[in-house]
């Protein structure tokens, strides 16, 4: 089951949504999301393909720090299927096992974005995470956030504000609020 590290957010980084980290070595998980919420990430985990990719579509995180060796769904199989939509996260593949230049770029072939070898300096992951954010977001018109398109897509989806509070778990008014937040950064 993926879990939701609880720590006070940073100021600068509460704008992000969560860095999932998928790998099925919970002493790595515990490592990486530690070394996130010390940054001032929030960390959403996940131990397998699977639980990643739900952990994915729930949480729209920002970055995926995604292990290579996962028992049933492969790494880059998650990987895959997060390209198949458009809007997917960059993936920050890591392995220890998978180290050779040959593995490097079939990860980075299958649509990683970058990749990191394990054991790796906490500084460097966290540099890497920083470079995927920034690159994804001046992608991203308006610099909208993960949230701030989630929020987006349910009112595509014709969901009124009661709705979407229902779904997010949020007050309506939160809701109408967040919804003119978007508009003024759109310039609406």
């Amino acid at each position: 089951m993926a879990t939701v590290a609880t720590v006070p957010v940073r100021r600068d980084r509460a704008r992000f949504g969560p860095i999932l980290v998928v790998d099925d070595d919970a002493l790595f998980r515990e490592l990486v999301t530690t070394i996130l919420k010390r940054a001032g990430y929030r960390a959403v985990e996940a131990a397998t393909g699977e639980e990643g990719l739900d952990a994915a579509e729930r949480e729209r995180p920002e970055v995926v720090v995604l292990d290579v060796h996962l028992p049933g769904l492969s790494g880059h199989e998650v990987c895959r299927r997060l390209r198949e939509r458009h809007d997917g996260p960059p993936v920050l593949f890591v392995s220890g096992e998978r180290i050779e230049a040959y593995d490097r770029v079939a990860g980075l072939l299958v649509g990683g974005d970058d990749y990191l070898v394990k054991p790796f300096a906490p500084d460097e992951m966290l540099a890497r995470v920083r470079a995927l954010i920034r690159r994804a977001r001046e992608a991203t018109p308006a610099g909208l956030t993960s949230n701030e398109r989630n929020l987006v897509r349910l009112l595509r989806e014709g969901l009124g504000a009661g709705e979407i509070a229902e779904r997010l778990g949020e007050t309506p008014i939160a809701v109408r609020d967040r919804v003119d937040e978007v508009l003024t950064k759109l310039g609406v």
